[in-house]
């Protein structure tokens, strides 16, 4: 660890809450350079929804690389991008009716939101956007002022401008429809609230805290919208790509975006990677008006379509990753019900679920007692006061059985106060179960 102290910046986070220098990663398990084996439900805060290293895509990448395909190529046309656009027009878009523009930004998630909060601003001639309280965009300036958390906000040197913020779906209480109060206040001259060039909502606040949006809300929140001549801009980078139960996390609803921004699992192999989906008549850009060196990934071109080819040629995908979400929602409502107390209760929808805990020092125990037993999960929301998992989609039922039961008994064993937290020299002997903790891929089949 010598090295990481001597010169790595004190930014760094995660490494914060899993010290240990991790080598390898299959499926849903991560290897430290000792041998010990994770479940991993972090999974790359939501960006290896197909798990790690997934065989289908290492062969496909391993192969356009052996045959010298092209790594990087700006935004120039490619094979590689023509397969990824062909697939993802012919397998995800057009089933869904969905008539969208594709447009290639850099590649990380912040990166979109920006270019979708640009973009709405260009064509509506307006520069306010309506955001939502608790949301999380991204931590690049116009993205971050979209972003409701005070602690990521207040890195950020200068004042954030240019949005409103309006309550959440349910922050008022379950009783309080915000999108009427929205209605409102778009439709007071007086109000103080600018005519918006777009609304940028995320279905399920992930960052924010498992916050789930009613499908009734976000029907309501798309007529208003419309009703305004608002743009409607649904932020899927986290929840999108399969983590609800299905490809976009807005279907559900039955609602259309006029923008729709991807990232994280989007290229299905943790490579950067980054979309805005927009209506056609919205894509008045001038050429290189928002552009990047490394906009357009081509080896996530083809880890993408080969993750959309796998996985959204039917529905077989979807329905096991709802099957696996009622699971997780009856494990973590039985926790509540064992040991709540009005200590917890439960969030979330399809396989993006959260245990939600009185207090954020609780939930930080509750990892911490889970890293120790071989589980990696991290929290979210203002607080940190939400467990929330984001296991792979494709994690089978023994392991999201065993990983749950390691949440459960760290659970218990917080609240019964029978183990502090170890010192980090003991970490491993607390820790080991048996032998086969140590074995590698072997087991894997790897």
């Amino acid at each position: 660890m010598k090295i990481f102290d001597e010169i790595e910046s004190e930014v760094q986070s995660y490494a914060r809450s899993f010290p240990r220098i991790f080598d390898k990663a299959q499926g849903e398990y991560m290897f430290d350079r000792e041998g010990n084996r994770y479940l991993d439900f972090l999974g790359g805060a939501g960006t290896l929804n197909y798990g790690h290293n997934n065989p289908v895509f290492k062969k496909a990448l391993l192969e356009y690389i052996e045959n010298d395909g092209i790594c990087h190529g700006l935004d120039l046309h490619t094979a590689a991008k023509e397969a990824f656009l062909e697939t993802l027009n012919e397998k995800i878009l057009k089933p869904r009716n969905l008539e969208y523009v594709v447009q290639f930004t850099g590649p990380t998630g912040t990166n979109a939101v920006e270019a979708a909060i640009k973009v709405a601003r260009n064509v509506k001639g307006r520069e306010n956007i309506v955001t939502f309280t608790n949301g999380f965009h991204g931590v690049t300036i116009g993205s971050l002022a979209a972003t409701g958390n005070s602690h990521h906000r207040g890195a950020a040197g200068v004042t954030l401008a240019g949005v409103s913020r309006i309550p959440y779906d349910g922050y008022l209480g379950d009783d309080i429809d915000t999108t009427a109060y929205l209605d409102k206040v778009l439709s007071d001259s007086s109000s103080g609230v600018d005519l918006p060039a777009a609304v940028l909502v995320e279905t399920v606040q992930g960052e924010g805290g498992i916050n789930v949006a009613s499908t009734e809300w976000l029907r309501n929140l798309a007529a208003v919208c419309k009703k305004h001549d608002v743009l409607l801009i649904v932020d899927d980078i986290q929840a999108g790509c399969g983590r609800t139960g299905s490809f976009f996390s807005f279907e559900e609803a039955g609602i259309y975006p006029d923008i729709v921004t991807l990232s994280k699992s989007l290229s299905g192999y943790g490579l950067p990677f980054a979309v805005v989906l927009m209506r056609p008549e919205l894509d008045q850009w001038r050429p290189g008006e928002h552009n990047g060196t490394f906009r357009g990934n081509n080896l996530a071109f083809v880890t993408a379509k080969a993750a959309i080819d796998e996985y959204w040629s039917d529905d077989a995908f979807s329905k096991a990753v709802q099957r696996k979400g009622h699971y997780i929602e009856e494990r973590l409502q039985k926790i509540v019900e064992k040991y709540g107390d009005g200590n917890f209760t439960s969030r979330g929808r399809g396989m993006f679920h959260g245990l939600n805990c009185v207090s954020g020092e609780l939930a930080d125990k509750i990892t911490k007692a889970a890293f120790r037993k071989g589980l990696i999960i991290e929290t979210s929301g203002a607080e940190d006061h939400v467990v929330k998992t984001l296991c792979s989609l494709l994690i089978t039922d023994e392991n999201l059985k065993k990983g749950l039961d390691i949440l459960e008994e760290s659970v218990r064993e917080v609240l019964a106060k029978v183990d502090e937290v170890p010192e980090e020299e003991d970490f491993f002997a607390t820790r080991m179960e048996s032998p086969a903790e140590v074995t590698y891929f072997s087991e894997t089949g790897s």
